[in-house]
Parts: C-alpha cells; sequence; structure tokens
C-alpha cells in the first residue's frame, strides 16, 4: 500500500513545488519504502509519493511512474488482484512491460482504454493519472471505496491526496471548517462523503473518477451499488446451489489476495466474517497461516479465546496479545493524528493495536470487513426491521407514551434487572451493551417511518439535540438520499443498501484504513469483492436472515470448516470499556477538554448541555459514552489541526 500527493496550480504553483516533498512525508508511514517526485512546470503539475513495497520490490516499482514518452503519469495506492490478467490482454495488443508490478498495468490500461479500463480492475485502489497530451488530471476510487481519496478544488487550484494531513502540509490549503461538518459528525461520529471537515476539500466517492481539465471538474460514476438489484433471487438457484456458488466466490477472492511478495498474514477476532477467511486461506494455503488477534482482561469485550479455538482448530501460527488498560489509553492521543479529520469510533483503539502486532510479523493481512453489511449481521437491523414490523400500525402518540415511560427507568436499574432475568437465557437471545439498546430502543418509538427508526439505533444525537447543541440543523446526506432511492424494496434490503453506501466506506473502511496504514500495515478484505458484493445483492433476504438472527448463508458456508459451537455465540463488536474510563482513568481527560471554559472559548457547542451530559456519565445516571468520545475527539482533533493554522 501507498500514500500520494499532487497539484495542479499556475498561482501557487512555486510554493507547492518546494512544498511537495514535505506534503509526501506526510505520508510516510503508508509507505516507508521508498519515496518519488515528478513536475511538469509548463503544466503547473506536481506529484509525489510514498510506496509500501509489496509486489516487486526492485526500483523498478518506483513512483511517480511514466508512459515512456513521460507524457502521462500515475501515482497509485492500492492492489489489482487481476493485474497478470490484464497485462497478458494488454501485450496482446503490443504493450511492452519493463516491471512486474500492477501499477505499469493500470497506466497501460489506461493508454489503451482510457477511463472504460476501470471496469476491468479487480482491487481497491485510489490514483491519479496526469495525461499531458490532453492537459488533464483523472483521480479514481475503487468500487467499494476500500482505499481513500481526497481532494481541493478553489480558484484554480486542485490538491488531492490519500490523506488530509498531506493536503495541509500546504499554505495555500485553507483550514475553513465547513459548517455542516459538525452536526454531520455528532450525529453520525463520522463525516460522510463526499463532504469533508473543511470547505472546498472533498472525498470522492466509491466508485467514481474525477476529470480536471483546468478550472472545470466533473465526477463520473462507472460503478454504482444502486444499479444493483436488492432481495431478488437467482432464478432456478437452489439454496445449495447458491451455497457452493458462494463458497466459489469467497475462495476466489480470498485466493486472488494471497499475492504477495512480502510475508502475509490474516486478523482473526474469532467472529463469523474473520474464522471463514482464516478457513478460506488455509484451504488454498500450502502451510499454516499466520493469525494474530487481541483480547482484553473484562471479559464482556474478550473474543481471544474464541479466536484462539478457531485458531486451534484451522491449526494456524497463532498469536495473541492481552491489552491492558495502559495500552489501550496509549493510543488515545495518537488518534487525532492517525485520523486527521474528525472520527469517534473508539474500536479505532483495539484496531491499531491488533494492526500493530501484525505488523510486527508479517506485512499484508486479510480481514473481514464487509460480511455484516451484506448478510444482516447488525443487530440493528434485525431491531429495526422487526420493531418496525410490530409497531407501524400502533398510533404515534401512544408509541410516544411508551418511549417516555421506557425512557424514565434508570441505566442502572435497567442494567441489574437485565443481570438477574437475562443470565439464564440461551446464548442467542443475550444482548452485549442491553441498558444502551434498552435506551435507543425507547428513542426510536418516538419516530414515524423507517428512516428514522433506524437513524435512531446509529446516531450519537438525534436532530432536535443537535440544534440545541451547535445552533445549527442537520444536512441532508447519503443517508436520507439511499432511503429514497430504495423506496419499495425490502426494509432489511434498505438498511443494508444504506449502510454499504455511506457507514462502511466512510466508517469502517476508513478506521481499517487509517489505522493499518499508520503501521505500514496493508490491508486486504476478500468480502468486499465487487463479485461477491454483486452475488450477495441478489440473495433473498431469508438467506441472510432468519429465526431472528443474521447471516444465516454465511454460517452454512462457515460450518463446512468450521464445527458451528466455535462460532454460535452473541455478537460483542470490537469494543473499548470507554464507559468505564471516562469514569476513571479518562476522567481528568475529559473533563479537561470539556470544560465549559474551553467551550465558551471555542463557540461552537452550548457548554452547558455538554456539561449535563459530562455530569450525567460521571455520576452513572446514564451512559452517555458514545456522545462523549465524540466531543473528545472533536476538540482532540482540534488542537491538532487547527490551533496556530
Amino acid at each position: 500500500m501507498c500514500g500520494f500527493v499532487g497539484f495542479r496550480s499556475e498561482k501557487h504553483f512555486r510554493a507547492l513545488s518546494e512544498g511537495l516533498s514535505t506534503a509526501v512525508s506526510r505520508l510516510a508511514h503508508r509507505g516507508p519504502d521508498d519515496s518519488g517526485l515528478f513536475f511538469d512546470a509548463d503544466a503547473f503539475v506536481g506529484l509525489g509519493h510514498s510506496r509500501l513495497s509489496i509486489i516487486d520490490l526492485s526500483d523498478a516499482g518506483r513512483q511517480p511512474m511514466g508512459s515512456e514518452d513521460k507524457k502521462v503519469q500515475i501515482v497509485y495506492n492500492g492492489e489489482i488482484y487481476n493485474f497478470r490478467e490484464i497485462r497478458d490482454s494488454l501485450e496482446r495488443c503490443g504493450h511492452h512491460f519493463h516491471t512486474k508490478t500492477d501499477t505499469e498495468v493500470i497506466l497501460k490500461a489506461y493508454l489503451e482504454w482510457g477511463m472504460d479500463c476501470l471496469k476491468n480492475f479487480i482491487g481497491m485502489f485510489s490514483f491519479a493519472i496526469w495525461d499531458g497530451r490532453i492537459n488533464r488530471f483523472f483521480l479514481a476510487r475503487d468500487r467499494l471505496g476500500i482505499k481513500p481519496l481526497y481532494y481541493y478544488c478553489n480558484q484554480g487550484t486542485l490538491l488531492f491526496a490519500s490523506e488530509l494531513k498531506a493536503l495541509m502540509a500546504y499554505g495555500c490549503f485553507e483550514r475553513r471548517l465547513d459548517g455542516d461538518a459538525l452536526p454531520l459528525f455528532l450525529h453520525y461520529a463520522y463525516i460522510p462523503a463526499p463532504r469533508t471537515v473543511f470547505k472546498h476539500t472533498y472525498k470522492l466517492l466509491p466508485g467514481h473518477y474525477l476529470e480536471v481539465d483546468g478550472a472545470r471538474w466533473t465526477s463520473y460514476a462507472y460503478w454504482s451499488l444502486s444499479d444493483l438489484p436488492a432481495g431478488s433471487d437467482h432464478a432456478g438457484m437452489s439454496e445449495g446451489d447458491r451455497l457452493n456458488s458462494l463458497d466459489e466466490l469467497i475462495t476466489q477472492a480470498v485466493s486472488d489476495r494471497l499475492v504477495s511478495d512480502v510475508p502475509l498474514g490474516a486478523l482473526l477476532s474469532g467472529g463469523i466474517d474473520s474464522s471463514l477467511i482464516v478457513a478460506l486461506m488455509q484451504k488454498v494455503n500450502t502451510s499454516p497461516v499466520q493469525t494474530f488477534s487481541i483480547g482484553f482482561r473484562e471479559p464482556e469485550y474478550n473474543e481471544a479465546p474464541w479466536a484462539a479455538r478457531v485458531a486451534d482448530h484451522l491449526g494456524t501460527n497463532h498469536t495473541e496479545f492481552c491489552v491492558t488498560p495502559e495500552d489501550a489509553l496509549a493510543v488515545i492521543p495518537r488518534l487525532p493524528e492517525i485520523y486527521d479529520e474528525p472520527f469517534a469510533d473508539a474500536s479505532a483503539i483495539p484496531s491499531f493495536l491488533v494492526f500493530s502486532l501484525a505488523r510486527s510479523r508479517v506485512t499484508v493481512g486479510l480481514s473481514g470487513d464487509g460480511g455484516d453489511e451484506q448478510f444482516a449481521g447488525y443487530v440493528r437491523y434485525w431491531s429495526t426491521h422487526s420493531l418496525w414490523t410490530l409497531l407501524q400500525g400502533w398510533p404515534l402518540a401512544v408509541r410516544r407514551l411508551l418511549a417516555g415511560t421506557l425512557a424514565g427507568i434508570p441505566h442502572r436499574r435497567v442494567e441489574r434487572s437485565y443481570a438477574r432475568w437475562f443470565q439464564f437465557m440461551p446464548a442467542r437471545f443475550q444482548v452485549a451493551n442491553f441498558p444502551d439498546k434498552w435506551q435507543k430502543f425507547a428513542a426510536m418509538l418516538r419516530e414515524n417511518g423507517p428512516a428514522d427508526f433506524y437513524r435512531r439505533t446509529i446516531c450519537l444525537w438525534p436532530r432536535n439535540e443537535i440544534l440545541m447543541l451547535t445552533g445549527r440543523p442537520l444536512p441532508e446526506s447519503a443517508f436520507e438520499a439511499t432511503f429514497r432511492e430504495t423506496e419499495g424494496q425490502p426494509l432489511l434490503s434498505r438498511l443494508m443498501r444504506v449502510d454499504q453506501k455511506t457507514y462502511l466506506p466512510d466508517a469502517m473502511l476508513t478506521k481499517v484504513d487509517r489505522a493499518s496504514m499508520a503501521v505500514g500495515l496493508e490491508v486486504r478484505v476478500p468480502l468486499l469483492d465487487h463479485r461477491i458484493v454483486a452475488f450477495t445483492s441478489q440473495l433473498s433476504n431469508r438467506l441472510k436472515y432468519r429465526n431472528g438472527t443474521g447471516k444465516y448463508l454465511l454460517k452454512r458456508l462457515l460450518s463446512r470448516y468450521v464445527p458451528s459451537r466455535l462460532f454460535e455465540r452473541p455478537k460483542m463488536g470490537f469494543a473499548v470499556p470507554i464507559d468505564q474510563w471516562f469514569r476513571t482513568e479518562l476522567r481528568t481527560l475529559l473533563l479537561d477538554y470539556l470544560s465549559p471554559g474551553r467551550l465558551r472559548g471555542e463557540g461552537l457547542f452550548d457548554h452547558a448541555m455538554v456539561e449535563r451530559t459530562v455530569q450525567e456519565h460521571l455520576s452513572g445516571r446514564a451512559n452517555h459514552q458514545y456522545r462523549l468520545w465524540a466531543l473528545l475527539m472533536w476538540e482532540m482533533w482540534r488542537e491538532r489541526w487547527l490551533s496556530g493554522a
């Protein structure tokens, strides 16, 4: 994996040229093995690249890489898994190759087919091509948004990079907050694409490419989830046929992602998705796979024993690391640097730690990300679907009266009651973090419509509270747009599709990319092979959600390789005990960053509302861990990137 940065600007060409090497150095964690620069002074263009060598470790793979006449240049981040097949096709077209890299394959595929080349690529990627023959830039991102690409367009200046921190290296980059970014962040815990935290700065959408011709820039979709059918079925295929097809598809995707000239392993949580990926790696590998997991002392957060059992059954070479509170807390000050845009998923902490563990042994790791969003794996899907089906006929006034009653039950009372009555229930009826879900259930009852029902399961602050907290209304985003475009589809399909277009690229994949690249580890995600996504989108929901739980067909597939007793358990997620830490180890940090004096000086929040939220959590009257984490991450990000900017 790699990082790149580039620009085109007549007005700022000299300053940008002088600062390009500094901008590249901001991405050294993404590519510690090599770096390179390219300038076209006549066109006011510059390109820079930092390289993590994975395929063809020689200097021949250095970027920026140019065509034979040097008029076309590419910088690229990612992996094209079918590059050898594409290379064979290009050789039959008369092209000659000087390296064994997929970078050269992309470049010559562009020379042969133009931007239609994107339709041939299987993989994860973002790249920029400068075509000096026609004086245009082309920026592209993979179909599912696995690899990032940011760009800034303002007053004739184009800047782009793999991470925002490279753009912020330039003096001409305006660090002006986008007023809509704050309410969006406080609602979703991330800033939905195409917006970023800054004005004039955007994320290129998944499955899109950007053509920049002087001051004109146009975005085109070359692939879209919206074009895939949802919740239909393959005509004439039995359940067994579909299971066999899924097995073949995922096995092929895993096999494709084992191509590497450096050591390779897998991240194993012991859950369904990662266990399946490791099982299929073992299936196609001739030697034991290296697997990695971390555990916590707190049993409710510790998945390590399950991972160890799966690893033992599959015969992997397993490495486990038990994380202490001190280990996890030491990561927190690094988060604003790693995530150079406000980002409030606390599972970034264990993600960083397991990636650090893996990087001590390997350079490439496979993960199981993407299974939940395709096979109805999240509890919030089931709860939204079940509750809306049950309650949509109830009068809104009755639902809101019930919501007020349920919400009035103290947090600790709910916690004690759950511990007393549910500890003897079967595992599939047990619910992690039940008091938090109780409060969300009460909030859902107030809403009128499936989109707002679902919104309550994922949001930190609802619309009315965001207006009170920030004085700004919540803008629309792809969340609402996706619900509109899926009108008429089964509700479960709509919920998965909205996550595939929002939460998956903007939260999950962002978390994985930044945390892994911070330690120079390339993470590959077989379940997000676009061929698998196209296949699963056509499966009926009965093959995803059945008998009150998700991942029906995926579990059937995994049971071919791993006994069900090793993976049939309540979903835990990849979490850390932030709620407890705010009352103990993180108390001082929380009170410092969210002090009324600091917030009054900033002028973005209702400081009295924040203070009430803090005190309610510290006293144990409520659990506001996710809200407080978001506020803390905003303040820490602001201190790192805006102070003195």
